[in-house]
């Protein structure tokens, strides 16, 4: 290159290093806003910095105060509200500690005006506008007597600000309504039923859906839960379009029972008599072929021409040895077919009109041991009828669940006996004529009409109701001796009854003959609710929703941070202003701590410290003082 190619070449070189670059011109404006002799446009980057601060925060509150109670948003791009708040309530610090720091850092200038002071409170001072090691070590300094105390604590307390905004959301899941829900009502059960004959004659057969699940709990323990999902299918035809249903208290047709001990009616002896419970004998129409023998246990009306053994034993007229025992009884207290009453229809409710089963229950206290033993049996009267159930329902994740409100209504009314029997002999049948007179009726309030209302059945369909009775009961249960199976004999109405062999018999202790009697009404009742003509009630499903929770509390620590940043940056303002002649706005800049450094014989004096120091070391015992527009002197 020739030598006036190389002198332009560095003259372009230094006119480019000499132009200032975007920070150097940001730096320019920031330092003539500093040297204003407007306060304001002296603070003008602290004032907005707050003010962005205080934005922030507001517009945090604006949300949160808009979703309150709300469901959880969909924003775009899967934006959460944590995530919003995340990233204003981190703005909103940083924004918030940049006055804060720049005010500590002025205060660092005004701490050396008027007394001398260590040197070393200029490194704590600097110290404090950089972090919280800092400020902390500047509360020490100034036990918290000085305005710059109170900077100090601001910025220790910041580092909390981004965790209790976190926790000002919070997200539970509420149950909100979406739509109607539906369960069965009855206020008059009719069942469908089919029409038969024979020779001429209608031949009456029992309602099929009560006979069906009555059988279930005659030998074993009845209907089970069936498993559905999470829990188990409700006997009901429910609608619930959600895993959350409820139902306001409603009343329906259904059916109760009661039981009650009636063991005063037995008495215990040995008698030669008819015996017509032992398993080998036949049904109906074979009464005549029935044997006499002695027995010996609990009789009913023991000392009339017709006694009834409900719990003994065949004893040998030879040998006196002992050999069958009757182990439970079911006596009817309305006999089949002719429909006579015994006791008068009823024991102990005779108050319950037009009832659909009404048995003597009669069982041994503790296995077959017991009745050899002579052991007095348990004896009870239950009863089922027709009744009016005031019940609150609800479904919740596949669990059904129904409480009764109060006692049940019965038909307490009285009136006269309600069969009518004959014999009807013809070429083609050989049987009884039966006929039932009335029609049930139990007055009940409804809450759905908030009146008054009269639930029931008519008379062919009660008539229906006790024949699913008759198919098996009455019936004995029977051993050969005390470690021999159980044997119950039922269907006597057929010439050749049924035996059946019991591995569980849900009529005998240690069983709970009540509990069981209850279990069956509930499943007949789910019946009674399951037929075609049913009404309807409704109620509400629910779905869970999750909603935003505000806790506004957690919001006192950032918002008092603010208003105490606001208070501090003001009282260094005014602060400043009023030494603006003795310290120029030089906050926390580096150029300024150049500018005002150390005179010569101050920095001798440190630099000739004893060789087991350091300057650190002189510098925490150096007293210094900043005179306006001298610089820095030694003052002790």
């Amino acid at each position: 290159l020739q030598p006036g190619e190389r002198f332009q070449h560095h003259e372009t070189k230094e006119k480019e290093e000499s132009r200032p670059d975007i920070a150097q011109r940001i730096e320019k404006r920031l330092w003539k806003y500093q040297s204003s002799s407007h306060v304001a446009t002296r603070w003008l980057l602290e004032i907005i910095s707050w003010i962005l601060s205080a934005l922030c925060m507001g517009t945090i509150i604006v949300v949160l105060l808009i979703r309150k109670d709300q469901r959880v948003p969909h924003w775009p791009m899967d934006l959460s509200i944590n995530t919003f708040i995340a990233v204003l309530s981190r703005i909103a610090s940083a924004a918030l500690v940049l006055p804060v720091t720049e005010a500590l850092g002025q205060l660092k200038w005004n701490w050396f005006q008027h007394d001398s002071k260590k040197m070393w409170d200029f490194e704590i001072f600097d110290n404090a506008s950089r972090g919280p090691w800092g400020s902390f070590l500047l509360l020490i300094r100034t036990k918290c007597r000085t305005l710059a105390s109170l900077g100090a604590v601001i910025v220790i307390i910041a580092l909390a600000m981004d965790p209790f905004f976190q926790q000002v959301v919070s997200y539970p899941s509420l149950w909100e309504l979406q739509a109607d829900s539906s369960l069965p009502q009855v206020f008059r059960y009719d069942p469908a039923r089919s029409v038969a004959s024979r020779g001429g004659q209608k031949i009456i057969e029992e309602d099929p859906d009560l006979a069906r699940v009555a059988e279930k709990f005659f030998h074993g323990n009845g209907t089970q839960p069936i498993p559905a999902g999470n829990g188990t299918r409700p006997e009901i035809p429910l609608s619930c379009p959600t895993s959350n249903c409820t139902w306001p208290i409603y009343e329906t047709l259904g059916i109760c029972s009661k039981c009650a001990d009636v063991s005063e009616l037995l008495n215990r002896t040995c008698l030669r008599t008819t015996i017509d419970w032992t398993a080998d004998l036949g049904g109906l129409g074979t009464e005549a072929t029935y044997p006499n023998g002695t027995v010996c246990g609990y009789f009913l009306n023991a000392t009339s021409d017709n006694p009834v053994l409900v719990s003994g034993y065949l004893v040998n007229d030879t040998d006196t040895t002992v050999g069958e025992a009757l182990l439970m009884r079911i006596l009817p207290l309305i006999t089949r077919p002719l429909r006579r009453p015994l006791f008068g229809g009823s024991v102990k409710f005779k108050h319950v009109r037009n009832p659909i089963f009404d048995h003597l229950i009669i069982g041994a206290a503790n296995g077959p041991e017991s009745v050899y033993k002579n052991e007095t049996p348990i004896a009870q009267e239950c009863v089922l009828a027709w009744c009016v159930k005031s019940l609150k329902s609800s479904y919740y994740w596949a669990q059904y669940q129904e409480e009764e409100m109060g006692e049940p209504v019965w038909n307490t009314t009285q009136g006269p006996f309600p069969f009518n029997t004959s014999r009807l002999v013809t070429p083609a049948i050989n049987g009884t004529e039966v006929f039932y007179f009335q029609n049930i009726s139990v007055e009940a309030f409804s809450s759905r009409f908030n009146t008054s209302v009269t639930y029931g059945v008519s008379n062919s369909t009660q008539l229906l109701s006790i024949l699913a009775f008759d198919d098996l009961l009455p019936a004995f249960v029977t051993v050969a001796n005390a470690s021999a199976p159980q044997w119950m004999r039922d269907s006597l109405q057929n010439k050749a009854p049924l035996l059946r062999k019991l591995d569980f018999n849900p009529w005998i202790y240690p069983n709970n003959v009540t509990r069981h009697l209850e279990r069956l009404a509930k499943a007949l009742t789910d019946v009674v609710r399951s037929a075609s003509n049913t009404d309807v009630v409704t109620g509400d499903a629910f779905n869970r929703e999750t909603f935003v929770a505000v806790q506004w509390e957690w919001l006192s620590l950032p918002l008092g941070l603010l208003l105490l940043s606001f208070v501090f940056l003001l009282g260094t303002m005014r602060k400043s202003s009023r030494e603006r002649d003795q310290v120029g706005i030089w906050k926390t800049s580096a150029v300024a701590t150049l500018l005002y450094g150390l005179p010569d014989e101050l920095l001798k004096k440190i630099r000739a410290s004893t060789p087991a120091g350091t300057p650190r070391t002189k510098a925490k015992t150096l007293r210094v003082k900043m005179l306006p527009k001298k610089g820095w002197r030694i003052s002790g």
